[in-house]
């Protein structure tokens, strides 16, 4: 092999060759290497391992700079080599230090030890879950021995509060007293298992527990109407229209608030595959800006002065970011929600410029503005369920075979209709065994049918239920929702029962007590390099996506 400048191949040619020949496709692969070095803190134990993690970043980027200085023979030869090495080794440096620096500043240490005590603290979260019996109090308070302020969470049984439920008062803002048994977040009880204690200490939380005696409310929450306000409002008046665990799920898609399913359909829906339709997410967002998108679309259209004067596309795009980002608000604003909110307006960001909406690049930003901002995320499910799935979707949809099944042609519509029904079922299938290795090392089991169950509940949420029940709050506003709501709770009851059935069959779900981190992380290598193969970045031409094939 010859060497880029002509001569006897050298160490390195083949790494500058593949590096120049991938242009600007190398971008995405920065989330990755800061992602990286988030996942090299966590695995490190020590602050001077940290601090040479960062140096080895560092060093990485000094020893390119020195190795291939600019301005030599090699600036010709090695100039995207050194490059990358710079690039990668500062920032995997930042992601050491993104994630160091978010935990010194949000952690909280947790209590010495279990202990009963008085509490009368300010309310800064109330979440209602009444399939659970409860309801949960986030609480800011003092702690009299050490003096330093806590941030602590307190489940309150229903039962305890007496048949006049939740006193009134009592929400954001209000001061309550009372006396609750506290706990340090708890500890993985087996190895490889979920870390509430890691978790509490990002979310601020020094110890949970729970309400022993009464609850007394010392001083109201501030009159106003917040956004928690409305969601409950909003959770409560769709469990009042649509009764038992339909109405909860219904609540769910329309506020967020998940606390009223039921312990068995909510299991029932995580072992068919299907609880994923229970978190505000990707599918959720996309649904209503895209329905927001096509509804201005559609009306404008019908106004001519106005078509011929504006870009309409322009104007629905800027329509469906707005709605996107209330629905994100009212929901809770969780990272997941967050997460797919920030990608969907860069969906519509790259439609209004004429640009591909489902690119690797797209995944990037939305994954690098996460990181960003919550760094621990990268650990977690959700962030590496939610991107998995992404990743599949995208590299699916521009690989080659797909864009010649999807190819328009003269046919009947029952023909169309089939097509897209057969890769419905496909994108289930590729999404399944995206994340079936994330969700065995993370939760130790699996359902093994949820491509099957997906391909008639995705379809049944996302345009019969959401858009109906939709239809349902604005007709309320004349007392007129009533046959939507039925039509919502038949739909529901139809997905629930799709899940308890799908669940009950034989082999419904797979368990694995133990998979390691690094069968995972050869996983999620493969996934990437497949996923760059199919924008085009050196794998077989079959799997390339025709922009580059």
């Amino acid at each position: 092999m010859s060497s880029i400048a002509g001569g006897p191949a050298r160490p390195g040619d083949a790494a500058e060759a593949f590096l120049a020949g991938a242009g600007f496709e190398r971008a995405p692969w920065i989330a990755v290497i800061f992602a990286a070095g988030i996942i090299t803190w966590f695995a490190l134990p020590h602050p001077w391992q940290w601090l040479a993690a960062m140096a080895g970043g560092a060093g990485l980027a000094l020893a390119a700079l020195a190795l291939w200085p600019p301005g030599t023979a090699a600036d010709e030869t090695r100039a995207n080599l050194r490059l990358a090495a710079i690039v990668c080794g500062l920032v995997f440096a930042f992601g050491v230090a993104t994630v160091w620096a978010r935990s010194a500043i949000v952690g909280a240490p947790p209590i010495a030890r279990p202990a009963v005590v008085l509490i009368e603290g300010r309310v800064l979260g109330r979440e209602d879950q009444p399939g659970e019996g409860r309801l949960r109090l986030t609480l800011a308070m003092r702690d009299a021995e050490a003096g330093r302020a806590l941030k602590v969470r307190v489940n309150v049984p229903l039962d305890a509060l007496g048949k006049g439920g939740p006193p009134a008062g009592l929400a954001e803002g209000a001061v309550v007293r009372l006396r609750a048994r506290l706990m340090p977040p708890a500890s993985p009880m087996l190895p490889g298992s979920y870390d509430f204690a890691r978790a509490a200490w990002f979310q601020g939380l020094a110890a949970t527990g729970t309400m022993v005696g009464g609850l007394t409310v010392v001083a109201a929450a501030p009159e106003g109407e917040g956004l928690a306000r409305w969601q409950r409002a909003l959770a409560a008046h769709v469990r009042a229209a649509v009764p038992g665990s339909p109405g909860a799920i219904a609540a769910a898609f329309a506020s967020g608030d998940r606390g009223g399913i039921a312990e068995a359909d909510e299991a029932a829906m995580r072992d068919s595959g299907l609880t994923h339709l229970l978190s505000i997410s990707g599918l959720h967002v996309s649904a209503v800006i895209a329905a927001a998108y096509f509804a201005v679309l559609r009306l404008l259209a019908l106004w001519p002065a106005l078509a011929l004067r504006l870009r309409l596309p322009v104007v629905a795009a800027a329509s469906g970011a707005l709605v996107g980002i209330a629905y994100t608000l009212l929901t809770g604003a969780e990272v997941p929600t967050v997460r797919s909110c920030v990608a969907a307006l860069l969906v519509l960001g790259a439609l209004v410029l004429g640009r591909e909406a489902l690119s690797m690049r797209m995944v990037a930003v939305a994954a690098g503005f996460v990181l960003l901002l919550w760094p621990e995320s990268a650990i977690g499910p959700s962030f590496q369920m939610s991107f998995a799935a992404v990743l599949a979707i995208v590299a699916l949809s521009n690989s080659a075979p797909v864009h010649a099944f999807l190819a328009h042609r003269e046919e009947p519509w029952w023909m169309h209709t089939g097509r897209r029904t057969v890769m419905l079922f496909v994108t289930g299938v590729v999404i399944e065994l995206a994340l079936m290795p994330i969700v065995m090392f993370h939760f130790h089991r699996a359902g093994m049918y949820g491509a099957l169950a997906n391909v008639v509940a995705i379809p049944l949420v996302t345009f019969v239920a959401m858009p109906l029940i939709a239809l349902a709050l604005v007709f309320d506003l004349a007392g007129l929702g009533w046959p939507f709501w039925w039509v919502v709770e038949q739909a529901l009851v139809l997905l629930v029962g799709i899940a308890h059935v799908t669940a009950g069959q034989a082999g419904a779900v797979r368990l694995m007590p133990q998979i390691s981190a690094l069968a995972v992380a050869l996983f999620a290598a493969g996934a990437c390099g497949s996923a760059c193969g199919a924008e085009g970045c050196g794998l077989p031409d079959w799997c390339r996506s025709p922009r580059r094939a």
